[in-house]
């Protein structure tokens, strides 16, 4: 059953032209669906209306199942789909507002070595409304609504691979962006890819104006290849060329997420080859302490040497930072609070 979350308002318009509606009640739905109401909560709405569309459509299409609220504040939640299927996300609190990290798939096939929503392989793609509620719900948990908007800035870095589920995706940015909805800018929108290039060169010509963030982890295709499948596909040079010419027809900046991995990326060698790979557009290099996934055997590396890695970039021209940590104490990586649940209910 499809979500009315998965339409726009246009498209909520003429479902309920074939319902016998006047045009207002457009107005009033979808203010009702991005308030994240239930059916029993919609008291200006016809009850019979009500009714009938619920037969069709679905208006809540999750629920949080658990949180968990780490010492930092940072709050992670899993949702559970109508279907009974899990997924994550992350809110984090900033001094600007509240950022909230969404998933795109119920699973991964990317099969990165450091994240562990790739473990148990991709279920199914999440439509576009049920990324949209993943937003909507957290909104509703802060006591927000659609007028009194709460989150201010939303990353598709959660469980997936969001260019791998690509016309759901791009058709949440338009939606959660629309000012009939929510309203984000897309400015505030980031999605963090694994490197689809034949992908990033079809979300470049959409021209949004979204933050593209790029996993990239090594200077190199013989280090990539020992923790992204995907450099088997695309080697480093193919990333950082798409990425030039997404930079060319967006004028927007690209973000390069780097993990640091003890012993095997985090050399001022690598350094030095990352730097040179990197000169001749805007970018920005985000240094991430690697989350310990313990089913991959993966360390991160130590504060010092993170640091001096970052310092080493920046001696060379590169923009660099390093990722503040949070949530280390509430599961932190992609998908282990899922798949915990998972083994314990198996």
């Amino acid at each position: 059953m499809n979500s009315l979350l998965d339409y726009s308002f246009q498209e909520i318009s003429d479902i309920l032209k074939q319902y016998g509606q006047p045009s207002y009640r457009a107005t009033q739905l979808y203010d009702a669906i991005y308030s994240y109401k239930g059916e029993d909560k919609i008291t200006n709405i016809p009850k019979s209306l009500i009714s009938s569309l619920s037969q069709n459509y679905n208006f809540l299409p999750l629920t949080i199942y658990k949180e968990l609220k780490g010492s930092d504040g940072t709050i992670k939640f899993l949702y559970k789909l109508a279907d009974g299927n899990l997924i994550e996300g992350v809110l984090m609190r900033y001094k600007y507002g509240y950022t909230l990290c969404v998933s795109t798939q119920v699973g991964c096939r990317m099969g990165c070595k450091f994240c562990a929503s790739t473990l148990n392989g991709l279920v199914r793609n999440l439509s576009a409304g049920e990324i949209v509620a993943q937003v909507l719900c957290v909104n509703a948990y802060l006591n927000g609504s659609r007028q009194n908007r709460k989150i201010t800035n939303v990353v598709l870095m959660g469980s997936g691979e969001p260019l791998d589920n690509f016309d759901n995706v791009l058709k949440f940015i338009k939606l959660i962006s629309d000012e009939h909805g929510i309203n984000i800018s897309q400015r505030n929108i980031s999605l963090s890819t694994c490197g689809l290039v034949d992908k990033i060169d079809l979300l470049a010509k959409q021209k949004l104006q979204i933050t593209l963030t790029i996993s990239l982890h090594a200077p190199n295709d013989n280090l990539r290849r020992q923790t992204m499948p995907i450099a088997n596909r695309y080697s480093v040079k193919d990333v950082v060329n798409c990425a030039k010419r997404y930079f060319k027809e967006t004028k927007r900046r690209i973000v390069f997420e780097y993990a640091l991995i003890d012993g095997q990326n985090d050399s001022f060698k690598c350094a030095d080859e990352l730097a040179s790979l990197l000169h001749g557009f805007s970018n920005h290099v985000n240094l991430i302490p690697l989350n310990e996934v313990k089913e991959r055997g993966l360390k991160g590396t130590n504060k010092h040497q993170g640091y001096a890695f970052m310092e080493r970039l920046k001696s060379k021209g590169i923009s660099a930072t390093m990722r503040r940590t949070m949530g280390e104490d509430i599961e932190g990586a992609c998908g282990q609070l899922r798949a915990k649940v998972i083994n314990i209910t198996q």
